[in-house]
C-alpha cells in the first residue's frame, strides 16, 4: 500500500440513485437506516422505541426520523463500548467524516464530503464548524481534548448557515455533553492497554438543593510512544493529556433554567512520526553530515536530533439560559475562551541538525448566540436567532539554523564534502567575500525567519427558519442567514540570512553595468529603468541565462527572503466580508413510517488568511521581473510605493470568500426493526480556499469552483432480541471544476485526491441479558475506505503514485453487573492495517517525499463503575 496506483473512482449518475432511494421507499424490508450506531437508543431524550433518538440539529429537539438534514448521530453509550475517545476516533463511525492529524498534535483537518481545511494556519478557519454545547471551537486544536462526558455527537453533512451562525459551509460537528442531574450518581472508568496506555475517567452528578444541581468529570490519559527516535533512544507519537470540566444547573423555576459550564484541558505531547518515502538527491547530502534518514516507513522508526515538543492549554467557560414562555422559547448562550498553542519541532526530520520551527499561538474568542423559538399549534413556526462572534489570535515564530545546514547546503550546491568538513575555504566563503558579507554568515546566523502576526475577527450574524405545514404532513421550510465578517491582520517577519537579501539578476546588471565603462552603474531600479529599450534587453538576457550567470543555481537556497510585513500603505491588512444565504425545503410524510424530503440551500465562510511566512502580495499589487529582479519590474503599486524588497514575488494574503450551494433529495424510513435514511445531494463550493504545504511555506488559493456528488445511507436492524446491525456508507465524485490557478498547475477537470470514492462504516452488537440484569455486550465494527490517490502531486516532487485504502477491525466486550461494576476488553485496528494517512515535500529536500503513517493495532482491558 505504499505505492498503489487508483484510477478515477466511477461517478453513479442522479438518475440511478434516485432510482435506489424508490426502489428503498417500496422495500422496507431490504432497506438501511442513517443513525450511525444508534443501537444504543437516545442519550437526548426519552423514547418509545430502541431504534428512535432525539436530535437536536435543527435546534429543537425532534426524532431522527423526523429531522429532514442527512444527520449522523454517535450515542454516548457507541462511544463507550468503541472506546472512541476524540474526534479522532470519531470517523471510524461516520463515513462522510475524515479527520487528520499531522504535523503536531493541535494540527487536524476535519473533512465532510470531501471539504475541509485549517489543519495547520490558524489564520484558516475550518470549513467544518465544530460546537461542543452550542459554543463554537474556532480551531481544530480547541476541539481535541478527549471527549468529556458525551451525550451524543451530532454529524451535520453540507452547509448549516441557517441554524449555526459561524462557519458552516460544509457541514458541522455538535458535541452534546450530560448535563447535570438531580438524581446522584456517576462513573469511574480504567483502561489499561499495549504501549503501557492507561486512561481514568470519571463523573459524578447530584442535586445541590431542590433547584440546583451539579457535576464534575475529568479524563487522564497517558501512552507511550509507538514511534521510536532511533539515535535518541527516545518514544514518539505518545498520549499524555488531561481535562477537568464542572457545571451547575440552575432551574429557579419550571420554565427558566442556567446552564454554566467551565473547563480546562492541557496536552503536552510528543507528535509526529514522520518517516521517508522518497530518499532524493539531497540524502546523500544529509549522510554527509552525520546525519540518517528513516528507511523503514512502517517500522515507525524515526532519527530526528532533539524530541519535539507540543503544549496545547484549552479552557473557557460558557453560560446558557433557557425560558419558556407559553409557546415560545427563548435561548441565550454566551462564552468565552482561550486556546494556547505552542509547539517546538525538527522540521527537516532527519538527525542531522538542519533547521527547527517554534511557534506560539494565543487565541481568545467571545461569543454571544440568542434565538426565539415558537411552539404553535398552528401551521406556522418560526426559529430566529442572532450571533457574535469577536476573536483575537497572536502568534511569535521562528526557524532556527541548525548547526549543520550550512555544511548540508554547501554540499548540496556540489563542494566537496571534505573540503566543506574539514572547514576548507569553500563556496560561501567566496560568495560572503564577493557581496561583502562577514565570513561564516550564510546560513549560519542563529535564526533563518522570526515572525509576529496577528488577526482579529469580529463577525455577526441574523438567522433562521420558518416552518408551513398547510396540510398535515407537509411542511415547506424557508430560512435564511445575513453574515457579516471582518478581519484586520498583520505580519511581520525578520529573514537574517544574507544570501538571501541579494537577487542575483540585479547583482549581475549591478556588476556588468560597472565593469562597462560606457554605461552607468545600476544600483536600482530607476537607474535600469533610465537605460535605453535595448540596453535594458540585452543586460536582462546575460542576467538570466545560466551559462553567463552561474549565480542563479543558487537561487534555491534563497527561500526565505526578506519578508515585504504589512499593514502597509498600500496593503491595508482588511477583509469585510457579508453574505445572504438561504434555505428551501418541502418534507412529507408519508406514512407514520417514512418520510421524505427535498431542499437546495447556500452557505457561506468569509475571508481566510495566510498567517504563515509564506504570505506574499497579490498579482494586482506586484509583479516581479524575470528571475525575481525588482530592477526589470513592471509598474506596481508596491513598486511604485517604494516597497519591493530582494526577491519579493506575488502570491496571496488571504483566499476570498467560499459560497456553498447544495441540492439534497432524502428519505427517512422506521419500521419495527429496521430504519433507514438515504440522502442523494449535488454540493458545489465557489471559491474553496485551498490550502497545501509547498516544503518551506504554504499556498493558499481560491479554487474557482469544486463540486462533489454522492450519496449517504446509514442502517440499522435488528433481526433478533439483543443484535443490531448497522450499516452506513458514502460514495463521493468530487471534481475541480475551475482551478487554473492551483500551485500545481490547472486543475481544471481533475478529480481532487485525497477523497475517498466509497466509505464504509458497519458494526454488530450483541447484547445477552440474563434474568439478573447482567449483560455481556460483544461489538465488532469495520471502517473501509477505497483506495484513492493521496494528492494531485506536490508542488516540488510533482506527480506521484502514492495512495490510500484504509481496512480497520475494531472489537469490544464488556460484562456489565447489575450492581454497576463493568469489565472489558477492546482492541482497534484488531488487524494491524497499514497506510499512509498524508505525503509533502521533504523540507529543504528537493526531490524526497515525507508522510505519516497511520496508529498500529491497540488493545487493552477496561473496569468501568456506574453508580
Amino acid at each position: 500500500m505504499r505505492s498503489i496506483n487508483a484510477g478515477a473512482a466511477g461517478s453513479f449518475r442522479f438518475s440511478l440513485l434516485a432510482g435506489a432511494a424508490g426502489f428503498a421507499l417500496l422495500a422496507p424490508g431490504a432497506a438501511f437506516a442513517q443513525d450511525t450506531d444508534n443501537e444504543d437508543g437516545p442519550d437526548a431524550g426519552e423514547t418509545t422505541s430502541s431504534n428512535v433518538i432525539i436530535v437536536t440539529a435543527s435546534k429543537r429537539e425532534t426524532t431522527l426520523q423526523e429531522t429532514p438534514i442527512s444527520v449522523s448521530v454517535t450515542s454516548g453509550e457507541t462511544l463507550e463500548n468503541a472506546q472512541i475517545r476524540d474526534v479522532l476516533d470519531l470517523q471510524t463511525v461516520t463515513p462522510s467524516l475524515r479527520v487528520s492529524q499531522l504535523q503536531t498534535a493541535s494540527a487536524s483537518t476535519f473533512i465532510i464530503r470531501g471539504f475541509g481545511n485549517g489543519d495547520n494556519n490558524f489564520g484558516i478557519e475550518p470549513s467544518v464548524g465544530v460546537f461542543i454545547d452550542g459554543v463554537f471551537r474556532s480551531r481544530s486544536a480547541g476541539a481535541l481534548s478527549d471527549l468529556p462526558n458525551v451525550q451524543r455527537i451530532e454529524v451535520l453533512n453540507g452547509p448549516q448557515s441557517t441554524l449555526f451562525g459561524k462557519n458552516a459551509s460544509a457541514g458541522v460537528i455538535s458535541v452534546v455533553t450530560r448535563e447535570p442531574q438531580f438524581t446522584f450518581g456517576g462513573a469511574i472508568e480504567a483502561t489499561y492497554g499495549n504501549f503501557n496506555a492507561m486512561t481514568l475517567k470519571g463523573d459524578i452528578t447530584g442535586p445541590i438543593s431542590d433547584n440546583i444541581a451539579f457535576s464534575i468529570d475529568g479524563s487522564y490519559n497517558r501512552r507511550d510512544g509507538y514511534g521510536t527516535i532511533v539515535n535518541l533512544d527516545e518514544e514518539i507519537n505518545d498520549r499524555d493529556r488531561y481535562s477537568v470540566r464542572g457545571q451547575l444547573l440552575i432551574e429557579p423555576s419550571s420554565d427558566f433554567r442556567i446552564r454554566a459550564i467551565a473547563d480546562y484541558s492541557k496536552i503536552d505531547e510528543v507528535c509526529c512520526t514522520v518517516g521517508n518515502l522518497v530518499n532524493g538527491p539531497t540524502g546523500p547530502g544529509i549522510g554527509a553530515v552525520g546525519g540518517q534518514i528513516p528507511t523503514d516507513f512502517f517500522g515507525r522508526e524515526v532519527f530526528l536530533n532533539f524530541v519535539p515538543e507540543n503544549e496545547v492549554k484549552n479552557y473557557g467557560g460558557s453560560v446558557q439560559m433557557d425560558w419558556e414562555t407559553g409557546p415560545l422559547s427563548l435561548t441565550s448562550i454566551t462564552s468565552y475562551r482561550e486556546l494556547d498553542n505552542n509547539f517546538l519541532t525538527d522540521i527537516d526530520f532527519t538527525s542531522a541538525d538542519i533547521a527547527t520551527e517554534t511557534r506560539a499561538q494565543q487565541v481568545e474568542t467571545f461569543t454571544q448566540e440568542l434565538r426565539i423559538a415558537s411552539d404553535f399549534d398552528g401551521p406556522i413556526n418560526f426559529l430566529l436567532g442572532g450571533f457574535y462572534f469577536d476573536e483575537s489570535i497572536a502568534q511569535q515564530s521562528a526557524i532556527q539554523n541548525g548547526s549543520q545546514i550550512r555544511n548540508f547546503f554547501e554540499i548540496l550546491a556540489g563542494e566537496n564534502p571534505v573540503a566543506v568538513l574539514t572547514g576548507q575555504p569553500t563556496l560561501f566563503n567566496g560568495l560572503e567575500q564577493s557581496f561583502g558579507f562577514p565570513q561564516e554568515t550564510i546560513f549560519n546566523t542563529p535564526l533563518l525567519t522570526q515572525e509576529v502576526f496577528f488577526m482579529n475577527n469580529t463577525a455577526w450574524s441574523v438567522f433562521g427558519t420558518v416552518d408551513f405545514e398547510p396540510v398535515e404532513g407537509l411542511v415547506l421550510t424557508g430560512g435564511f442567514n445575513y453574515t457579516d465578517d471582518e478581519k484586520d491582520f498583520g505580519l511581520s517577519q525578520q529573514s537574517f540570512d544574507p544570501l538571501a537579501q541579494v537577487n542575483f539578476v540585479d547583482a549581475f546588471i549591478t556588476q556588468a553595468t560597472a565593469l562597462n565603462p560606457g554605461l552607468p552603474t545600476v544600483t536600482d531600479r530607476a537607474g535600469f529603468q533610465a537605460l535605453p529599450a535595448a540596453v535594458q534587453a540585452g543586460l536582462l538576457a546575460a542576467a538570466t541565462d545560466p551559462a553567463q550567470n552561474p549565480l542563479l543555481g543558487l537561487a534555491a537556497f534563497q527561500f526565505q527572503p526578506p519578508f515585504l510585513n504589512f499593514p502597509n500603505s498600500v496593503e491595508p491588512g482588511i477583509t469585510n466580508d457579508d453574505e445572504f444565504t438561504y434555505l428551501l425545503r418541502a418534507s412529507y410524510e408519508i406514512s407514520p413510517e417514512v418520510n421524505v424530503y427535498a431542499s437546495y440551500s447556500t452557505g457561506f465562510k468569509a475571508s481566510s488568511i495566510n498567517l504563515s511566512r509564506d504570505s506574499r502580495p497579490s498579482n494586482l499589487d506586484f509583479l516581479a521581473g524575470p528571475g525575481g529582479s525588482t530592477f526589470a519590474a513592471p509598474d506596481s503599486a508596491i513598486i511604485n510605493a517604494g516597497l519591493a524588497v530582494p526577491n519579493l514575488v506575488s502570491g496571496s494574503r488571504f483566499a476570498g470568500p467560499e459560497e456553498t450551494e447544495v441540492y439534497e433529495i432524502g428519505v427517512k424510513g422506521q419500521w419495527d426493526g429496521v430504519g433507514i435514511n438515504i440522502a442523494l445531494f449535488d454540493q458545489s463550493i465557489e471559491g474553496f480556499q485551498s490550502f497545501a504545504f509547498t516544503g518551506t511555506g504554504f499556498a493558499l488559493r481560491n479554487a474557482g469552483k469544486q463540486s462533489v456528488r454522492g450519496f449517504e445511507m446509514d442502517a440499522t436492524v435488528v433481526p433478533t432480541d439483543g443484535l443490531v446491525l448497522t450499516f452506513a456508507m458514502t460514495h463521493l465524485d468530487p471534481l475541480f471544476d475551475d482551478f487554473p490557478g492551483s500551485v500545481l498547475g490547472d486543475l481544471s477537470g481533475v478529480r481532487p485526491a485525497g477523497i475517498p470514492s466509497i466509505a464504509i462504516s458497519t458494526s454488530a452488537t450483541y447484547t445477552h441479558e440474563w434474568d439478573s440484569g447482567t449483560a455481556l455486550v460483544t461489538r465488532i465494527d469495520y471502517n473501509h475506505e477505497s483506495n484513492t490517490p493521496i494528492n494531485n502531486g506536490l508542488p516540488t516532487f510533482g506527480p506521484n503514485n502514492f495512495s490510500r485504502e484504509v481496512n480497520l477491525v475494531n472489537g469490544s466486550m464488556t460484562l456489565k453487573l447489575n450492581n454497576g461494576l463493568e469489565v472489558g476488553i477492546w482492541g482497534r485496528n484488531l488487524l494491524d492495517a497499514e497506510y499512509i494517512t498524508t505525503i509533502f515535500d521533504s523540507v529543504a529536500q528537493a526531490g524526497s517525499v515525507s508522510g505519516y503513517p497511520n496508529q498500529p493495532r491497540t488493545y487493552g482491558g477496561l473496569v468501568r463503575f456506574k453508580f
